[in-house]
């Protein structure tokens, strides 16, 4: 007997996926239930739009398992918009340390300040406005539109992609299939009930279009997927070959005085780890640079054996840790912190690699 033609992917149903996510819907510590929510725009439970757009920006180049804790401290610590943008941006920083990106952090204060100033404690709810403000992208003001106030805007994280390229069996590799993938989720987007339909398939992707082994079974698109039809479903979505990431290599200057505080100094906003605390470094180049030449005063300086390793989005790092004591403490631009003290400081994760380094090598537990 011929193999009976799959269902066009158009067969594919917001209402089945809403009924699906009724039954399923992922417990996030940002997230309205859709059984609270309820139906339909001024119904039920809203979501807070502060809760979703602080969850979208933390979820950036991020996981839902690491962003849980650190969004349960922000709302603890800063339960409002208003309270965000008047703490101190070093208190934000020191609180977002561990999460990466952090341009991310700096803008989150900015925004949370335009917000409180320019918009009375107000995010607007239109994708172009939401756009206008720091640190929203096309992504985040879709999702901030979508899922706090209700409109029908296209929300398309790698989870959406995933499900668009098996749903409608799309072989192009990503990254130049994105545009494509972007208007068939927009397609899809339904004018009733699009922030639910909206995590709806973000939670598929996560749970069940999953990007090894799906668990077609369970979808409740399966009948429509031409991937799944077509039995390529973990084929998808393609992606062209990565390029090599290169490497960079520099130096952290690990400085100590006689009661034993070490330097630390704030980078400049701009650039990688901008506006965070850490030791000096110097410039972080193609080829390992002579350590005496870029301290950042004469020292006796000593190198360390080994080397931290970092691996940033665009490139590879290898830093190489020298020491110094000083007897003079008088540094511009210096903050001394004993080792206890540490942790009361925003340090990246690169910066608590080159503490526990060199706190391995000095004798310090």
């Amino acid at each position: 007997m011929p193999k009976a033609d799959p269902v066009p992917a158009s067969a594919a149903k917001p209402a089945d996926l809403l009924a699906w996510y009724g039954r399923h819907a992922r417990t996030l510590p940002w997230r309205v239930p859709p059984r609270a929510r309820g139906r339909g725009r001024g119904r039920g439970a809203a979501p807070d739009p502060y809760h979703v757009w602080l969850s979208e920006i933390m979820l950036q180049q991020t996981t839902v398992a690491t962003v849980g804790p650190y969004f349960v401290r922000f709302v603890e610590r800063w339960p409002t918009v208003e309270a965000l943008a008047a703490a101190p941006r070093d208190d934000v920083l020191t609180e977002w340390a561990g999460l990466g990106y952090y341009a991310r952090a700096r803008n989150l204060h900015a925004c949370a300040q335009t917000v409180a100033g320019a918009h009375g404690g107000q995010f607007p709810d239109t994708e172009d406005a939401l756009r206008a403000l720091p640190g929203i992208g096309a992504y985040t003001a879709a999702a901030v539109a979508a899922i706090a106030f209700d409109r029908p805007a296209a929300v398309v994280d790698g989870n959406v992609e995933r499900v668009m390229a098996r749903l409608h069996a799309v072989t192009d590799p990503l990254p130049g299939s994105k545009t494509a993938l972007k208007a068939l989720a927009a397609s899809l987007t339904p004018s009733e009930r699009p922030g639910d339909y909206a995590q709806a398939v973000m939670d598929l992707g996560a749970t069940v279009c999953t990007p090894r082994r799906p668990k077609c079974p369970l979808c409740p698109w399966r009948p429509a997927c031409h991937a799944h039809s077509a039995g390529i479903a973990g084929e998808l979505p393609r992606r062209a070959p990565k390029k090599a990431r290169p490497q960079r290599y520099g130096v952290a200057y690990w400085v100590t005085r006689p009661d034993g505080a070490i330097l630390l100094q704030q980078r400049p906003d701009r650039g990688l780890l901008g506006g965070m605390i850490g030791m000096p470094t110097s410039d972080w180049l193609d080829v390992p640079p002579d350590p005496a030449a870029q301290a950042p005063f004469a020292a006796d300086w000593r190198a360390l054996p080994g080397i931290v390793q970092h691996g940033f989005t665009h490139f590879r790092l290898d830093l190489t840790v020298v020491v110094a004591q000083i007897d003079d403490p008088d540094v511009p631009d210096a903050i001394w912190a004993l080792p206890d003290a540490l942790g009361r400081h925003a340090l990246p994760t690169l910066m608590r690699k080159v503490v526990r380094h060199a706190f391995a090598h000095t004798g310090r537990a």
